[in-house]
């Protein structure tokens, strides 16, 4: 157990590898509770009236189209500073009730008060700070969430819905971090560990830590705040161009209140010229992983830094991301990375290293 975001958390429970494995092949449940969980609404209160007030409002501050988010779904996106720099990534939610945001934990009070600052005063914001959160992620997460909660396996990925188990009133979205079909489970504090038991006693779930959810993540290509995204890096720069809405990418002009987002301007300058740097897997050669802040090189010139590295127990090998030069980012491109006073070679790889396996319907 190790402190995080003032929470005691699990590095692991029987071994990183068997986790990661396990999750996998079977399915993994994950308590990430120190995440957190935000609801917004307008002053119409909570109904679709409400709901449209916030999304419009938190347009301002994200580059993603909210307002035409419809009941249940849900949208990847990013808080801005001023200069384009990645604040949070988060993900955004029409829950037919308010406009839910899941933010990290370890940047959740600063993002509360980057809300509280820059959304109009009539905008409510609620930090849900009673409920748990729970993730069931794996390729048989769908048929053990429907010994319990047979009506949530009917969502897709990036949807979500309420439910009730038992008399326990449970906020179910199909996603995760890990690349695989999964749920996350919003529950109330006070009734958390009897779901995590129910879903415990299943023989094909086993609780999974801190250590494979990274390894996992870094596997599936998904970047972690503070760590490949930070108020340093872009969009453009971190690959996430997809999470800049297409119908919100335009300046618009001075007199338009509307359709402008905080750091747009040189978001989109990066957007239409290239940026600089770029977000890239590496595969390395041999056993030994290279680790955040390790020099990437290009003959004797360094051209860049990893920003997250580890062994991969899928591929059986070592894998990275890191931030380089642009010329040197395109896939197959060798590059040395200095481990040890040693140069690893290592090739650009597209990611996600392993393909995602997300359930987007029948």
């Amino acid at each position: 157990m190790v402190p995080f975001a003032g929470y005691e958390m699990p590095i692991q429970y029987e071994g990183i590898t068997a986790e990661h494995l396990w999750t996998r092949s079977s399915a993994g449940l994950f308590d990430v509770s120190h995440m957190g969980q935000l609801g917004l609404v307008g002053p119409a209160g909570p109904n679709a009236d409400g709901v449209r007030q916030a999304a419009d409002a938190l347009e301002a501050l994200v580059p993603g189209d909210i307002s035409e988010l419809s009941e249940g779904r849900m949208r990847y996106s990013l808080l801005l500073n001023e200069a384009g720099g990645v604040l949070d990534d988060l993900i955004i939610t029409n829950t037919g009730r308010s406009i839910a945001l899941v933010v990290n934990g370890a940047v959740k009070w600063d993002d509360i008060a980057h809300l509280r600052e820059h959304l109009p005063d009539e905008i409510t914001l609620t930090h849900f700070d009673e409920n748990a959160l729970l993730a069931l992620q794996g390729p048989q997460a769908a048929d053990v969430l429907a010994t319990l909660v047979p009506a949530a396996c009917d969502l897709v990925f990036m949807t979500s819905a309420f439910f009730d188990w038992d008399g326990i009133p449970l906020w179910i979205s199909r996603s995760g971090y890990t690349g695989e079909d999964g749920f996350e489970i919003a529950v109330p504090g006070e009734h958390v560990e009897t779901l995590a038991n129910a879903l415990i006693a299943n023989e094909r779930v086993r609780p999974i830590g801190l250590g494979a959810r990274d390894s996992l993540r870094l596997e599936a290509g998904l970047p972690l705040y503070g760590h490949d995204l930070t108020p340093k890096t872009d969009p453009v720069s971190a690959g996430l161009k997809f999470a800049l809405s297409k119908s919100r990418r335009a300046i618009p002009e001075i007199d338009n209140e509307t359709g402008g987002w905080m750091g747009q301007e040189p978001v989109m300058q990066a957007f239409d010229d290239g940026p600089k740097q770029r977000r890239i897997g590496l595969l390395v050669d041999g056993r030994m992983p290279a680790r955040e802040g390790a020099e990437v090189y290009a003959g004797e010139d360094q051209v860049g830094v990893v920003t997250s590295g580890g062994f991969s127990p899928t591929l059986e090998q070592p894998i990275a991301m890191a931030y380089v030069d642009t010329q040197h980012a395109a896939k197959g491109t060798a590059l040395e990375i200095a481990v040890r006073k040693k140069r690893l070679a290592a090739t650009v790889s597209p990611m996600p290293f392993v393909q995602h396996k997300y359930f987007r319907g029948s």
